[in-house]
């Protein structure tokens, strides 16, 4: 059985190359998402395209995966992780 803090999101480590490593809370993170798609409506990955509204979207990409990309060769990542212990 999997243990429950497993599913704990206390932070994010967000990495996007040639910036310096940011650490966002679930929130954060989703604001992030949220303004990184709505630029990119017409140009949605076919997994988002079912979604209505940004947030929608912005959650779905933030719960189901760990990468999107912004350019070509250019990925912004993000991990949770646990601060304290």
């Amino acid at each position: 059985m999997p243990d429950a803090l497993m599913f704990d999101e206390e932070m994010y480590v967000v990495l996007v190359p040639g910036e310096e490593e940011v650490f966002l809370t679930p929130e954060e993170l989703l604001d992030r998402l949220t303004a990184l798609l709505q630029d990119r409506q017409s140009d949605l990955p076919r997994d988002l395209q079912k979604f209505q509204t940004l947030e929608e979207q912005a959650t779905h990409l933030r719960d189901t995966a760990c990468d999107f990309e912004l350019r070509p060769g250019e990925q912004m990542q993000w991990y949770v992780v646990r601060l304290e212990k």
